[in-house]
């Protein structure tokens, strides 16, 4: 398997997520980039800024924290969780997980239970789709807080088209969120980070 594999392993043990990382760093076979989150709190910053393909986390750490609020909040549903069992943990629970290892597992079984994952993800999630420039200008417009009406109007579009051009921008990256649009407009170079601190202020002022 040639493709990186982003995983972010988010365990606020030190001692747990040092062994974790150390036998992912030992599977040759894999080509793993790991983000690695100590603190919780931090998970779903993270999360968006990294967008990794799969997230390695105890359930038992999450405490409030839903699988599905994590995934809204990071602004994409694609994201795979496999739980770190290394207590007593609710099967009902397990069961929202992707795929579960255990903190007894051998590295040879945690190899294939990740290479198992990995390829049921090429099989069902198709890659994200490009916007086109006119999806780009509306996503920028979002970005600053523009209305659909205004979108309409500065880009001379009717409000109807604006509304199917965001329906379309939300099917192809599967982002929901003025905030999940707002971090993947700077990380693709829609907008620059101190055009969003101004309009920030501007909505402030």
């Amino acid at each position: 398997m040639s493709e990186t594999v982003k995983i972010a392993v988010a365990e606020p043990s030190l001692i747990i997520r040092s062994g974790l990382l150390s036998v992912l760093k030992r599977l040759t076979a894999l080509h793993f980039e790991i983000l690695e989150i100590g603190d919780i709190a931090r998970l779903e910053t993270s999360l968006s800024w990294r967008k990794p393909d799969i997230l390695i986390v105890d359930p038992a750490s999450l405490g409030l924290f839903s699988l599905q609020r994590i995934k809204s909040e990071a602004g994409y549903e694609g994201l795979r969780c496999v739980a770190l069992q290394n207590g007593p943990v609710d099967s009902t629970v397990l069961h929202a997980y992707d795929a579960v290892l255990s903190v007894y597992d051998t590295a040879e079984q945690i190899k294939e239970k990740l290479l198992a994952l990995c390829r049921a993800s090429a099989r069902q999630e198709p890659r994200q789709e490009s916007l086109s420039e006119r999806e780009k200008e509306i996503v920028v417009g979002v970005v600053k807080g523009m209305t659909n009406k205004q979108i309409a109007e500065h880009l001379c579009l009717s409000t109807h088209t604006v509304i199917t051009h965001r329906r379309n921008i939300a099917s192809k990256l599967q982002i929901h969120s003025p905030a999940g649009l707002t971090i993947y407009a700077i990380v693709n170079k829609l907008v620059e980070l101190n055009d969003i601190k101004e309009t920030i202020r501007s909505r402030e002022a």
